[in-house]
Protein backbone atom coordinates (compact mmCIF):
# COMPACT_ATOMS: atom_id res chain seq x y z
CA UNK A 1 0.00 0.00 0.00
CA UNK A 2 1.17 3.50 -0.85
CA UNK A 3 -0.43 6.30 1.16
CA UNK A 4 -0.33 9.85 -0.17
CA UNK A 5 -0.31 12.52 2.54
CA UNK A 6 -1.09 16.09 1.52
CA UNK A 7 -0.22 18.84 3.96
CA UNK A 8 2.59 16.50 4.97
CA UNK A 9 4.82 19.25 6.34
CA UNK A 10 2.07 20.74 8.52
CA UNK A 11 1.30 20.36 12.21
CA UNK A 12 -0.90 17.29 11.71
CA UNK A 13 0.55 15.98 8.46
CA UNK A 14 3.97 15.26 9.94
CA UNK A 15 2.34 13.10 12.61
CA UNK A 16 0.31 11.19 10.02
CA UNK A 17 3.53 10.46 8.15
CA UNK A 18 5.19 9.30 11.38
CA UNK A 19 2.37 6.93 12.32
CA UNK A 20 2.14 5.47 8.83
CA UNK A 21 5.88 4.75 8.92
CA UNK A 22 5.47 3.06 12.30
CA UNK A 23 2.82 0.84 10.71
CA UNK A 24 5.29 -0.13 7.98
CA UNK A 25 3.42 1.63 5.16
CA UNK A 26 4.96 3.26 2.09
CA UNK A 27 4.43 6.98 2.45
CA UNK A 28 4.34 9.55 -0.34
CA UNK A 29 4.33 13.14 0.93
CA UNK A 30 3.05 16.06 -1.12
CA UNK A 31 4.64 19.49 -0.79
CA UNK A 32 5.07 22.61 -2.90
CA UNK A 33 8.81 22.64 -2.16
CA UNK A 34 10.42 19.21 -1.63
CA UNK A 35 13.76 20.85 -0.75
CA UNK A 36 12.28 22.25 2.47
CA UNK A 37 10.21 19.22 3.48
CA UNK A 38 12.64 17.81 6.09
CA UNK A 39 10.68 14.56 6.36
CA UNK A 40 12.05 11.25 7.69
CA UNK A 41 14.17 8.92 5.60
CA UNK A 42 12.09 6.50 3.61
CA UNK A 43 9.36 9.00 2.72
CA UNK A 44 8.86 9.62 -0.99
CA UNK A 45 8.55 13.40 -1.29
CA UNK A 46 6.73 14.67 -4.38
CA UNK A 47 5.90 18.14 -5.62
CA UNK A 48 2.34 19.31 -6.19
CA UNK A 49 -0.25 21.93 -5.36
CA UNK A 50 -3.79 21.10 -4.23
CA UNK A 51 -5.03 24.29 -5.84
CA UNK A 52 -3.76 22.95 -9.20
CA UNK A 53 -5.31 19.46 -9.25
CA UNK A 54 -3.60 18.19 -12.39
CA UNK A 55 -0.23 18.75 -10.70
CA UNK A 56 -1.20 15.79 -8.49
CA UNK A 57 -1.62 13.24 -11.29
CA UNK A 58 1.86 11.73 -10.70
CA UNK A 59 1.35 11.82 -6.91
CA UNK A 60 -1.91 9.87 -7.13
CA UNK A 61 -0.32 7.19 -9.32
CA UNK A 62 -0.29 3.87 -7.45
CA UNK A 63 -1.70 5.36 -4.25
CA UNK A 64 -4.41 3.33 -2.54
CA UNK A 65 -5.17 5.82 0.23
CA UNK A 66 -4.95 9.61 0.50
CA UNK A 67 -5.09 12.17 3.28
CA UNK A 68 -6.46 15.55 2.22
CA UNK A 69 -6.57 18.98 3.80
CA UNK A 70 -9.34 21.42 2.98
CA UNK A 71 -7.44 24.73 3.00
CA UNK A 72 -4.71 26.15 0.82
CA UNK A 73 -1.52 25.90 2.85
CA UNK A 74 -0.28 29.38 1.89
CA UNK A 75 -3.43 31.44 1.38
CA UNK A 76 -5.43 29.73 4.17
CA UNK A 77 -8.50 29.86 1.93
CA UNK A 78 -10.88 26.92 1.41
CA UNK A 79 -9.82 24.85 -1.58
CA UNK A 80 -12.32 24.92 -4.43
CA UNK A 81 -10.74 21.98 -6.26
CA UNK A 82 -12.43 19.11 -4.40
CA UNK A 83 -14.46 17.64 -7.29
CA UNK A 84 -11.42 17.41 -9.57
CA UNK A 85 -9.23 15.97 -6.82
CA UNK A 86 -11.83 13.30 -6.09
CA UNK A 87 -12.09 12.53 -9.79
CA UNK A 88 -8.33 12.08 -10.05
CA UNK A 89 -8.24 9.93 -6.91
CA UNK A 90 -10.97 7.63 -8.17
CA UNK A 91 -9.31 7.35 -11.58
CA UNK A 92 -6.00 6.42 -9.93
CA UNK A 93 -7.61 3.62 -7.92
CA UNK A 94 -7.55 5.27 -4.51
CA UNK A 95 -9.87 3.40 -2.12
CA UNK A 96 -9.68 5.33 1.15
CA UNK A 97 -9.56 9.05 1.94
CA UNK A 98 -9.27 10.94 5.19
CA UNK A 99 -10.06 14.65 5.36
CA UNK A 100 -8.93 17.04 8.07
CA UNK A 101 -12.03 19.08 8.86
CA UNK A 102 -11.44 22.81 8.53
CA UNK A 103 -13.90 24.13 11.10
CA UNK A 104 -16.94 24.34 8.85
CA UNK A 105 -18.35 23.21 5.49
CA UNK A 106 -15.81 23.35 2.67
CA UNK A 107 -16.08 22.46 -1.03
CA UNK A 108 -13.37 19.81 -0.77
CA UNK A 109 -14.94 18.02 2.18
CA UNK A 110 -18.34 18.18 0.50
CA UNK A 111 -16.89 16.56 -2.62
CA UNK A 112 -15.25 13.78 -0.63
CA UNK A 113 -18.45 13.04 1.30
CA UNK A 114 -20.38 12.81 -1.98
CA UNK A 115 -17.86 10.40 -3.53
CA UNK A 116 -18.01 6.63 -3.66
CA UNK A 117 -14.73 6.28 -1.78
CA UNK A 118 -14.32 5.03 1.79
CA UNK A 119 -13.99 8.45 3.39
CA UNK A 120 -13.35 9.40 7.00
CA UNK A 121 -13.65 12.99 8.20
CA UNK A 122 -11.35 13.89 11.09
CA UNK A 123 -12.78 16.60 13.37
CA UNK A 124 -10.15 17.55 15.97
CA UNK A 125 -10.91 20.11 18.65
CA UNK A 126 -8.34 22.65 19.86
CA UNK A 127 -4.75 21.57 19.19
CA UNK A 128 -2.41 21.34 22.16
CA UNK A 129 0.22 23.03 20.00
CA UNK A 130 -1.86 26.23 20.11
CA UNK A 131 -0.20 26.76 23.49
CA UNK A 132 3.05 27.53 21.64
CA UNK A 133 1.54 30.96 20.94
CA UNK A 134 2.27 31.71 24.60
CA UNK A 135 5.97 30.87 24.33
CA UNK A 136 7.26 34.41 23.80
CA UNK A 137 5.26 35.81 26.72
CA UNK A 138 6.32 32.99 29.02
CA UNK A 139 10.00 33.21 28.10
CA UNK A 140 10.07 36.99 28.28
CA UNK A 141 7.74 37.81 31.17
CA UNK A 142 6.69 34.53 32.83
CA UNK A 143 3.09 35.23 31.94
CA UNK A 144 0.19 34.23 29.71
CA UNK A 145 -2.17 37.03 28.66
CA UNK A 146 -5.55 35.68 27.52
CA UNK A 147 -9.27 36.57 27.60
CA UNK A 148 -12.06 34.30 28.85
CA UNK A 149 -9.86 32.57 31.41
CA UNK A 150 -12.73 30.41 32.65
CA UNK A 151 -13.09 28.70 29.27
CA UNK A 152 -12.87 24.90 29.00
CA UNK A 153 -11.18 22.75 26.37
CA UNK A 154 -10.80 19.04 25.64
CA UNK A 155 -7.74 19.90 23.55
CA UNK A 156 -6.04 17.14 21.57
CA UNK A 157 -2.42 16.15 20.97
CA UNK A 158 -1.58 16.42 17.26
CA UNK A 159 0.06 12.99 17.35
CA UNK A 160 -3.28 11.46 18.30
CA UNK A 161 -4.90 13.02 15.25
CA UNK A 162 -2.14 11.47 13.18
CA UNK A 163 -2.64 8.08 14.84
CA UNK A 164 -6.38 8.06 14.11
CA UNK A 165 -5.75 9.10 10.51
CA UNK A 166 -3.17 6.35 10.01
CA UNK A 167 -5.63 3.70 11.16
CA UNK A 168 -8.46 5.03 8.98
CA UNK A 169 -6.14 5.13 5.95
CA UNK A 170 -4.87 1.58 6.33
CA UNK A 171 -7.61 -0.46 8.00
CA UNK A 172 -11.21 -1.24 7.09
CA UNK A 173 -14.31 -0.29 9.01
CA UNK A 174 -13.87 3.48 9.05
CA UNK A 175 -15.59 4.44 5.81
CA UNK A 176 -18.40 6.96 6.07
CA UNK A 177 -17.39 7.98 9.59
CA UNK A 178 -16.94 11.43 11.12
CA UNK A 179 -14.53 11.20 14.03
CA UNK A 180 -14.46 13.94 16.65
CA UNK A 181 -10.97 13.74 18.16
CA UNK A 182 -10.24 15.11 21.65
CA UNK A 183 -7.80 14.70 24.47
CA UNK A 184 -8.61 12.56 27.55
CA UNK A 185 -9.70 15.41 29.84
CA UNK A 186 -11.40 18.79 29.98
CA UNK A 187 -8.94 21.52 30.96
CA UNK A 188 -9.23 25.04 32.25
CA UNK A 189 -6.83 27.71 31.10
CA UNK A 190 -5.24 27.57 34.55
CA UNK A 191 -4.72 23.80 34.16
CA UNK A 192 -2.76 24.40 30.97
CA UNK A 193 -0.67 27.23 32.37
CA UNK A 194 0.15 25.21 35.48
CA UNK A 195 1.20 22.21 33.38
CA UNK A 196 3.60 24.39 31.39
CA UNK A 197 4.96 25.97 34.58
CA UNK A 198 5.67 22.56 36.07
CA UNK A 199 7.29 21.31 32.89
CA UNK A 200 9.59 24.35 32.56
CA UNK A 201 10.37 24.46 36.29
CA UNK A 202 9.30 28.07 36.79
CA UNK A 203 6.00 29.73 37.72
CA UNK A 204 3.78 31.37 35.09
CA UNK A 205 1.22 34.12 35.81
CA UNK A 206 -2.17 34.03 34.10
CA UNK A 207 -3.32 37.57 33.22
CA UNK A 208 -6.92 37.96 32.10
CA UNK A 209 -7.55 40.36 29.22
CA UNK A 210 -10.80 42.02 28.27
CA UNK A 211 -12.17 41.15 24.85
CA UNK A 212 -11.03 44.53 23.54
CA UNK A 213 -7.50 44.01 24.91
CA UNK A 214 -7.38 40.54 23.37
CA UNK A 215 -8.46 41.86 19.98
CA UNK A 216 -5.74 44.48 20.12
CA UNK A 217 -3.11 41.92 21.14
CA UNK A 218 -4.04 39.48 18.38
CA UNK A 219 -4.18 42.22 15.76
CA UNK A 220 -0.70 43.39 16.84
CA UNK A 221 0.51 39.81 16.33
CA UNK A 222 -0.65 39.97 12.71
CA UNK A 223 -3.64 37.67 13.12
CA UNK A 224 -6.24 38.43 10.40
CA UNK A 225 -9.45 40.12 11.49
CA UNK A 226 -11.58 37.13 10.50
CA UNK A 227 -9.46 34.84 12.63
CA UNK A 228 -9.67 37.25 15.56
CA UNK A 229 -13.47 37.17 15.30
CA UNK A 230 -13.34 33.36 15.23
CA UNK A 231 -11.13 33.23 18.34
CA UNK A 232 -13.45 35.56 20.24
CA UNK A 233 -16.39 33.36 19.28
CA UNK A 234 -14.89 29.97 20.20
CA UNK A 235 -13.10 31.15 23.33
CA UNK A 236 -15.95 33.31 24.56
CA UNK A 237 -18.59 30.64 23.96
CA UNK A 238 -16.86 27.33 23.37
CA UNK A 239 -19.33 24.90 21.77
CA UNK A 240 -20.01 21.64 23.63
CA UNK A 241 -18.01 19.61 21.10
CA UNK A 242 -14.88 21.56 22.08
CA UNK A 243 -15.26 20.89 25.81
CA UNK A 244 -16.56 17.33 25.83
CA UNK A 245 -14.24 14.32 25.89
CA UNK A 246 -14.74 11.79 23.09
CA UNK A 247 -13.30 8.26 23.24
CA UNK A 248 -12.26 8.27 19.57
CA UNK A 249 -8.51 7.94 20.11
CA UNK A 250 -8.80 4.94 22.42
CA UNK A 251 -11.54 3.32 20.34
CA UNK A 252 -9.76 3.67 16.99
CA UNK A 253 -6.11 3.24 18.00
CA UNK A 254 -6.47 0.94 21.00
CA UNK A 255 -4.52 3.19 23.36
CA UNK A 256 -5.38 6.20 25.56
CA UNK A 257 -5.22 9.74 24.23
CA UNK A 258 -2.15 11.73 25.26
CA UNK A 259 -2.51 14.30 28.04
CA UNK A 260 -1.57 17.96 28.01
CA UNK A 261 0.94 17.25 30.77
CA UNK A 262 2.72 14.89 28.35
CA UNK A 263 2.64 17.53 25.64
CA UNK A 264 3.99 20.22 28.00
CA UNK A 265 6.85 17.98 29.14
CA UNK A 266 7.83 17.22 25.54
CA UNK A 267 7.79 20.94 24.61
CA UNK A 268 9.18 22.42 27.84
CA UNK A 269 12.23 23.86 26.11
CA UNK A 270 9.99 26.15 24.02
CA UNK A 271 8.94 27.94 27.24
CA UNK A 272 12.38 28.37 28.84
CA UNK A 273 14.36 31.55 28.36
Amino acid sequence: MTVLVTGATGTVGRHIVEHLLLKGERVRALTRDPRRAALPDGVEVVQGDLSVPDSLVPAFGGATAVHLITFDGEQFAPLETGPRLVELAEKAGVRRITVLHGGGPTPLEDAVRASGLDWTVLVPVEFMSNALAWADGIRGADEVREPFTDRLSAMVHESDIGAVAAVALTEGGHGGQEYVITGPEVLTLRDKVDAIATARGRAVRLVELTEEQAREQWAAQGIPAGTVDFLVMVYGNTPPVGRTVADTVARVTGRPARTFVEWAEAHASAFRA
